[in-house]
């Protein structure tokens, strides 16, 4: 009787063991999913009040760009996409335009 009773625990523990391996394996799926996509500063982008962060003379982070356009503040875009990014005033850069 034993036996069987220890067969039964041993099986239990083995069960415990295979579902947590099996929940680890699931979790890390789900966090490679959910990793963000690599992203570059596109400057001369941004609305007036949505650029990222530091706009240039006068600003100190986001939100606090006065034009729209500005070709001192950025917003951050999925790399590659930054030049190819047509605004009334031109494309889009990766350094801040003059």
């Amino acid at each position: 009787m034993k036996t069987v009773q220890t067969s039964l625990a041993a099986a239990a523990v083995l069960a415990l063991m295979g579902g947590a391996a099996m929940a680890q394996d699931s979790m890390a799926k789900d966090n490679m999913a959910k990793k963000p996509a690599a992203v570059e500063k596109c400057y001369g982008v941004a609305m007036a009040g949505h650029n990222d962060c530091k706009a240039g003379a006068g600003t100190t982070c986001a939100g606090t760009s006065k034009v729209n356009y500005d070709a001192k503040a950025f917003k951050e875009v999925p790399v590659g996409t930054c030049v190819t990014t047509k605004t009334p005033h031109g494309m889009g850069s990766l350094s801040p335009k003059a």
